[in-house]
């Protein structure tokens, strides 16, 4: 009975697939949360060189904090039912506990650091321990066990950098390894073994929702900075061109997200043959395109503050560094989906590498305007391909891959397999020994790495099969039917 209860909690077939309004409202915070962390890097934006890339250092830690009190969450969002009270409460409590972190931000690593370094310990062994108790028996409890255990390990270290002023920046970095770490390796304990993200049953469109969403916080951000930057200066003609092309910038890395990849990321995480694993992957390269936006947004305001200025090395880290780090992150993310990179995006890259000692010698005007001409041609090639090929799911490749464990893998479209080819299959495994079912819908075969697996099975059922899991309440907890069509298959 007690099992029964805690797995009320779960997500099922019939919750909610999209985003809900309370994780909206919880992406508040980050809003402000972020442009903390652009007005830190500005605060530190003049010394040498080296002062420059020590403050980058530090304000990229704080990031990282932020990144895995929001990342986690949205994890347990996708695993767990967010309309169940327990799971709101979670989820506002993280709320105000990193907008705690965003106020103390800007001073975190001076005389803000203990409600600081609290408020994260807080979120981070709070949260699993009360999913864990709402769990009650259910074989589910072990993974918020795990990582309460490795916050737990941690908390000494940010609460030992908090009172000790010396080693503060020390222990914080050794703290934040241990965190993400911990994440990476699916937070293993003895005896019990990990639990890696990859392997965990995942909610594609729900997860690509905060995907994105996240990247328009980002943006949004940019825009707050822009505004305000220019609104708080007088009127000119050079900041006017400054303002403008900031914006057209920031429409720019919209526009190159969302063309295709972005638009398809839902699709790829139904049909991967990993999802899971594609999923962790995904959160990897959108920490690198957030963090590529709020570089690009404090050479914004650089710009716009002194926009005849000659360009200094350290301002060029943001106005140039900025963008080609998110075009080298929407690489990454492009071969994430479709097995390959454009050449738009490589050859922006390359022009950007290029003319960077050429716009250390001029006005950051012009090095702000290079840098926008350099968007907006990757973005017309993206605009050509998609007036040549229309995107429509019929269309994508997506539907005619495989993401494995080895990279994507084009089947044929003539006769044979490719009528086969058009059925998907379900393929169920049994993961964490704790009744996780991971179900992954694929075109063909099982992958190279699921072959053979005693726990794989592949369930026929028509061109868009109908996959739902049901838990026997007389059955142990390992034990699920999958429905597919009209049939059912008995694990």
């Amino acid at each position: 009975m007690t099992e029964q209860r805690g797995g009320a909690l779960l997500r099922t077939a019939s919750s909610p697939g999209r985003a809900t309004f309370l994780e909206l409202f919880f992406d508040l915070v980050f809003v402000f949360a972020l442009t903390r962390v652009s007005q830190r890097l500005i605060n530190g934006i003049d010394g040498s060189v080296g002062a420059v890339a020590a403050d980058v250092g530090r304000t990229l830690l704080l990031f990282l904090v932020l990144w895995q009190v929001w990342i986690i969450t949205t994890w347990v969002t996708s695993r767990y039912e967010p309309e169940r009270v327990v799971i709101q409460v979670v989820v506002v409590g993280t709320m105000f506990g990193s907008l705690v972190l965003g106020v103390t931000l800007p001073r975190a690593l001076e005389e803000r650091a203990l409600p600081f370094a609290l408020a994260y310990v807080a979120v981070m062994l709070g949260r699993p321990l009360v999913i864990g108790a709402a769990l009650r028996a259910h074989p589910r409890r072990l993974v918020p066990l795990r990582l309460a255990v490795w916050a737990a390990a941690s908390a000494p270290l940010w609460v030992a950098g908090a009172l000790l002023p010396g080693p503060r920046l020390a222990l914080w970095v050794v703290a934040i390894a241990v965190d993400h770490l911990g994440t990476f390796l699916g937070w293993p304990l003895p005896w019990i073994g990990a639990s890696r993200t990859r392997g965990w049953l995942v909610t594609g469109e729900h997860l690509a929702e905060r995907y994105q969403q996240i990247f328009l916080i980002a943006l949004g951000e940019s825009i707050l900075v822009i505004g305000v930057t220019y609104s708080g200066k007088e009127f000119s003609g050079e900041a006017a061109a400054a303002f403008a092309i900031s914006f057209l910038i920031t429409a720019l890395l919209w526009r190159i997200y969302f063309y295709r990849a972005g638009h398809l990321l839902a699709q790829a995480l139904r049909t991967a043959g990993a999802p899971g694993r594609l999923a962790e992957s995904a959160s990897q390269t959108h920490l690198f395109m957030v963090l590529g936006v709020l570089s690009a947004a404090v050479g914004y305001e650089l710009v716009i503050a002194h926009p005849y200025d000659t360009a200094r090395p350290s301002w060029l880290v943001f106005v140039v560094g900025g963008p080609a780090l998110f075009l080298a992150a929407r690489s990454r993310f492009e071969y994430e989906i479709f097995g390959r990179v454009s050449r738009p995006r490589l050859g922006g890259l390359l022009v950007l590498a290029l003319l960077l000692p050429v716009l250390a010698a001029v006005p950051a005007m012009f090095a702000l305007g290079a840098v926008a001409l350099v968007l907006a041609l990757v973005a017309f090639a993206d605009a050509r391909r998609a007036w040549r090929r229309p995107l429509e799911p019929s269309a994508s490749p997506i539907g005619r891959e495989t993401l494995g464990e080895a990279g994507p893998r084009r089947e044929p479209s003539g006769g044979g397999r490719a009528g086969q080819g058009r059925q998907r299959a379900a393929y169920v495994r049994q993961r964490d020994g704790g009744g996780v079912v991971q179900v992954g819908q694929a075109g063909l075969d099982p992958l190279p790495h699921q072959r053979g697996h005693p726990d794989a099975a592949r369930v026929g059922g028509g061109a868009d099969p109908l996959v739902r899991l049901q838990r026997e309440p007389h059955r142990p907890a390992d034990h699920r039917h999958v429905g597919v069509g009209g049939g059912q298959l008995r694990r």
